[in-house]
């Protein structure tokens, strides 16, 4: 397949051959220009690379220095021997995407990617259930620019291996932990996904909150053990965040709805008036609290109060309460602000 492909390259080379002054002027694939190359390469998909990079040593060149985007997810059943033979030559890449729909990943798959790929700073590793720390201490050691991780269903990770990759990748913003263990001490770190892990307790995010204090988004959906003290360290620590998902944290209680609410007000009595219009736009903006069926509304409606971003009206729902029947008396801003534009024309009814 990869040899009739490589044969449609070279006859459609034939038909595009340049001709000027009489005499060719490029008369096989190696007399491109490197500037062209890299251009045809850039309009090339992910499997045309592949065989692109087969056809002469130009080719090769150019994808190497040329080629800073690529994904195996269409790959469905020889993945860790494409990467062993591709990571060597695709050295420049920033982003790749290994996303797989069954594990195929090995160790020694991502230790290549390290070992050749130093300037990755966007890696897609979701459900390769395989891995290990041997690939976690790898990535520490060869892509310290990374900036967004997908480890997502990679549940045999350690601490210590996540504690490890923190350490080394300064430049971490967007972790996707999913299903797998705790991460922390990555100050830089502003987006974690740690959905339904089911093992993480009070302890790691806690550790998270103490360690990453510019995060913006956390996911905790599922995290069944923990309590109001993760909340109550996110509040305290974590002011700069915008998006919290509880869904299903039963043991969340109404304290940690107030100390979002306090902290919230807190952070107020702070800010100058000059950036006044710039704190209107902090705050949490969304809130999953969906079946936590232990809040009351006067707890809730502080946190709504304080944080003007939350809506509960029609079209604008980003305080998302489903399932908790005993909160439907919780309104946003909005609600108010219409209740008193109806008062005065009411009063002139009458």
């Amino acid at each position: 397949m990869s040899m009739m492909q490589a044969d449609e390259l070279n006859i459609s080379f034939n038909n595009l051959m340049v001709f000027g002054g009489g005499r060719r002027v490029i008369t096989e694939w190696k007399d491109i220009p490197m500037e062209l190359l890299m251009r045809i390469i850039s309009l090339l998909d992910d499997r045309t690379v592949i065989i692109a990079s087969g056809v002469c040593s130009g080719w090769r060149d150019a994808i190497c220095w040329g080629l800073t985007h690529f994904s195996l997810s269409w790959c469905k059943n020889n993945m860790n021997n494409m990467v062993l033979s591709l990571a060597p030559k695709f050295t420049k890449l920033r982003v790749l995407i290994l996303r797989q729909d069954k594990p195929q990943l090995d160790d020694n798959a991502v230790e290549t990617i390290a070992q050749n790929c130093h300037d990755l700073e966007d890696l897609d590793l979701s459900k390769s259930f395989k891995l290990g720390d041997r690939s976690l201490y790898a990535l520490a050691r060869g892509c310290p620019d990374l900036i967004k991780l997908n480890i997502s269903g990679c549940s045999a990770f350690s601490d210590a291996a996540l504690e490890y990759l923190s350490g080394y990748c300064r430049k971490l913003k967007i972790l996707n932990l999913c299903g797998c263990a705790i991460g922390y001490n990555c100050r830089q770190l502003q987006s974690i996904n740690l959905g339904w892990c089911e093992g993480v307790g009070d302890t790691g995010v806690m550790s998270l909150a103490y360690g990453c204090p510019d995060l913006r988004a956390l996911d905790l959906c599922g995290c069944v053990l923990i309590t109001d003290e993760s909340v109550i360290a996110l509040a305290n620590n974590c002011l700069h965040l915008r998006s919290l998902g509880l869904y299903y944290c039963q043991n969340i209680t109404d304290r940690a709805m107030y100390a979002l609410a306090h902290s919230r007000v807190k952070n107020k009595r702070e800010v100058w008036e000059s950036v006044k219009s710039r704190y209107e736009e902090e705050g949490l903006i969304n809130l999953n609290i969906s079946q936590c069926t232990a809040l009351t509304p006067p707890a809730v409606q502080a946190l709504c109060d304080s944080c003007p971003a939350l809506h509960t009206c029609p079209g604008r729902h980003s305080l998302i309460i489903s399932g908790c029947l005993n909160l439907t008396s919780v309104h946003c801003a909005c609600a108010f602000q219409a209740h008193r534009a109806v008062a005065p024309l009411s009063h002139r009814a009458h």
